[in-house]
């Protein structure tokens, strides 16, 4: 049966079966695979299942088209139109649940690239069914989900990769390797940026109701976020800006820019971040901000000690200042001015750009130290080969697997850093530094009484050649508001 044609109530007895059984800690791999070892007789290709299509999700599956593109899941069937056209052999899907119900023992591996706040949800339930998941960033739209799904990594055993390809790439591995070999001493301070929105934020929610698109299934795409009307401004592609279903810049372009910073320096959690932005709104992430994260004292690292670390995070426009000895008319990171990182060291400044890439030493741009090969070189990282690592790991035994790049072990605390940078945007009213408990994933110093003003709408005209204002507030609890952002709460019918 066509699925268009399909009651979006499926019965789920199988795959709630299936689930619970990896819940209780059993590995459900398709019965046709070879001792368990990830892929297929007679071949050596993985069967794998695309969720979300449309756009980044489509990439991800050229650079893997050596492999077997069996199934293909997205809510929006035109913009998913193109993909689907690339693998007209494949089975086409809206509702992924009903394809990882009915091609169970087809599928070996997903690739879900859909809006952030239903990456764990269907990464959550590929992985529960045996399902080897490559997952693109930001890995998860909270902190709780992130912590769920680095847990669940370790229980199931399957093999994970963040789409942060540049975390695999030489760039990365230099910037690591010659701040381990002590090139520029002791790190205490990192500035990062991103050019980025380059999609409207600082929205209000639209008043018009136009009508659902016939290719387009609205509830699916709403998932466990709460129920609103349609419009076009969320979907396909600017739900970034938008609070429930997006993470905003900080969330799209931190896991690629970050990265190298939290690699490098081995960061692990901050025990304190506060924000300032533009306006902030009940709806939409601001256009520009600024979040600074406290970590704490690490362990040394090859030559150097890992000392305490103040890490800066700019975006939508704002930027660090130009640092010292940088030659006149370079762009301090990407060349492109796309974004990049500038680590302060006792006895140096090294920079990088988006995806770690094109580092360098100030004063040595034409004398860069040599790397050590510590690190694990993965061919063509940026043309295919992150992808492909994660290939080759879900062919492996997990026992004896050599762990993808960015698998879920590493990138699900990197994300949790990330993401936790929106509680500070979102909760700045409270005009203070805020604590962080990341072992319990909670805010400290946030009284039960406390509340703050976001704005709710915010209208201006002109009257008489005299401006007119007209903002109003929305007053919420400030750690109920908290909890809610650390863990949001699903709508019925999905849950954790």
């Amino acid at each position: 049966m066509d699925e268009l044609n399909k009651d979006n109530n499926l019965s789920r007895r199988k795959f709630l079966r299936n689930m619970g059984l990896a819940t209780a800690g059993i590995s459900i791999v398709p019965s046709h695979v070879v001792s368990g070892l990830g892929y297929t007789a007679p071949s050596d290709k993985l069967n794998i299942a695309g969720i979300g299509v449309g756009g980044m999700g489509r990439a991800n599956l050229r650079n893997m088209n050596s492999q077997n593109i069996v199934a293909l899941a997205d809510v929006d069937w035109k913009y998913a139109k193109r993909c689907f056209d690339d693998y007209p052999k494949a089975k086409k899907y809206k509702d992924y649940r009903v394809m990882l119900e009915e091609m169970d023992k087809d599928i070996d591996a997903v690739v879900i690239s859909t809006p952030d706040h239903t990456h764990y949800v269907s990464a959550k339930d590929a992985m529960t069914a045996g399902k080897h998941v490559y997952l693109q960033k930001p890995l998860t739209h909270s902190v709780y989900e992130s912590r769920k799904l680095t847990e669940l990594a370790e229980k199931t055993g399957v093999a994970t990769q963040m789409g942060n390809q540049g975390n695999s790439s030489d760039d990365m591995r230099k910037v690591c390797e010659w701040i381990w070999n002590g090139e520029i001493g002791e790190v205490t301070k990192v500035d990062a940026w991103t050019d980025r929105p380059i999609w409207p934020q600082g929205l209000e929610r639209p008043q018009e109701t136009p009508a659902v698109p016939d290719t387009l299934d609205w509830d699916l795409f709403l998932g466990p976020a709460a129920e609103r009307p349609y419009h076009p401004a969320y979907t396909p592609w600017n739900w970034r800006a938008w609070w429930d279903f997006g993470t905003g810049a900080l969330g799209d372009m931190a896991c690629h820019i970050m990265d190298p910073v939290y690699k490098a320096l081995e960061l692990g959690f901050p025990y304190a971040f506060e924000a300032t932005s533009t306006q902030v709104n009940t709806e939409s992430a601001p256009m520009a901000e600024k979040v600074t994260y406290y970590f704490g004292e690490r362990p040394k690292k090859g030559k150097i000690n890992m000392p305490a670390v103040e890490f800066t995070w700019f975006d939508g426009g704002l930027k660090p200042d130009r640092p010292e000895g940088l030659k006149e008319g370079m762009y301090p990171g990407d060349q492109r001015g796309w974004g990049g990182a500038i680590f302060y060291g006792t006895k140096g400044t090294l920079i990088c750009g988006t995806y770690a890439m094109d580092p360098f030493i100030i004063g040595r741009e034409d004398n860069p130290p040599p790397t050590t090969g510590e690190l694990r070189r993965i061919p063509k990282a940026m043309e295919g080969g992150h992808e492909m690592d994660w290939v080759r790991a879900a062919k492996e035994d997990k026992k004896t697997r050599v762990n993808p790049s960015s698998s879920f072990e590493y990138a699900g605390p990197l994300n949790e850093v990330v993401v936790a940078g929106n509680l500070a945007v979102r909760l700045q009213d409270l005009r203070r530094r805020l604590d962080w408990d990341a072992e319990n994933m909670r805010i400290t110093n946030i009284g039960d009484n406390e509340e703050i003003r976001i704005v709710s709408t915010d209208s201006f005209k002109v009257v008489d050649g005299d401006p007119r204002f007209d903002t109003q507030y929305a007053t919420i609890n400030a750690k109920q508001a908290a909890e809610e952002y650390v863990k949001r709460t699903y709508r019925k019918g999905w849950s954790y």
